[in-house]
């Protein structure tokens, strides 16, 4: 497996890149829009060309894509639905210039309906965000499943992608979100019954990205609190057999918690390292 982080693409953009290399990243995650606010924003020519300069020598592969935080293609208002659409358009076209494999979201809250009652809207706006791109993914991630967010349990992310029925629907698993959601990861039979499960409703072979979250929230809390790794309720232990499980070697390994450490601590990408065969 290889391991990466979520990396800042403060400006300028390109700088990401290097930000990469000097915290020991293999792959890596970024916002190639600021997260918590509507309306795309450019990535100037000269640093998309300078960011793929850059990662022909540091060979930062796969990168990933991660949008906003307001997407929600459940939404009843209009102005949200089509906004959210509009992103993810925007992030899979920037991923095909960046070289990224796609672009990771969650697919939004059914704010009190059942899921029957919006999946039509979600497959239509996913149909359209495919077909307004051409090569990358578009990546599904699952939730912890906090309120009414869609994607908590693996049925629910089958149903859409049985509706969309396109090979480039994929899916990022995240740990600490499947814990709280309640497959039990941190537990070897557990792990092992979550592989399962995930296999029968969505495919291994739809499986293209791990979060690496350790979580601060109990099993079945339906709470999103990630952790460093081993400090949190899934463990090191867990996370040896994530990284070496035979199904799952061969993906990339993105931890989302911040990557500072004191002098006296490893960063988690060097820890995950460690655990690696």
């Amino acid at each position: 497996m290889l391991f990466g982080s979520h990396i800042s693409t403060e400006a300028p953009f390109s700088e990401a890149i290097n930000r990469a290399e000097s915290v020991g990243c293999e792959c890596m995650q970024i916002f190639a829009n600021p997260p918590q606010r509507w309306n795309p924003v450019a990535i100037p020519e000269k640093e998309i060309s300078r960011f793929i300069d850059l990662n022909k020598k540091a060979n930062i592969n796969p990168i990933v894509i991660h949008s906003i935080y307001l997407i929600n293609l459940a939404s009843s208002n209009s102005f949200f639905y089509e906004a959210s659409i509009k992103t993810l358009i925007d992030d899979m076209k920037k991923a095909q210039l960046l070289g990224a494999i796609g672009a990771n979201f969650h697919v939004g809250s059914t704010k009190g309906k059942k899921l029957s009652e919006v999946i039509d809207k979600i497959v239509l706006g996913i149909k359209t965000v495919l077909a307004a791109s051409e090569k990358p993914y578009l990546i599904l991630e699952n939730s912890a499943g906090a309120g009414d967010i869609i994607g908590d349990k693996f049925e629910e992310l089958a149903e859409i992608m049985a509706k969309v029925n396109s090979p480039r629907l994929k899916v990022t698993l995240d740990t600490a979100h499947a814990y709280g959601s309640g497959y039990n990861v941190a537990m070897e039979d557990g792990l092992e019954e979550t592989l399962k499960e995930f296999d029968k409703y969505i495919g291994l072979e739809n499986l293209v990205c791990l979060h690496l979250n350790d979580s601060t929230a109990p099993l079945f809390s339906n709470r999103d609190r990630h952790a460093d790794i081993g400090k949190g309720y899934i463990g090191k232990e867990a996370f040896a057999r994530i990284v070496n499980h035979p199904k799952l070697s061969h993906l990339p390994g993105i931890i989302e918690t911040p990557n500072m450490k004191t002098s006296e601590e490893i960063s988690d990408i060097e820890l995950l390292k460690s655990l690696r065969k």
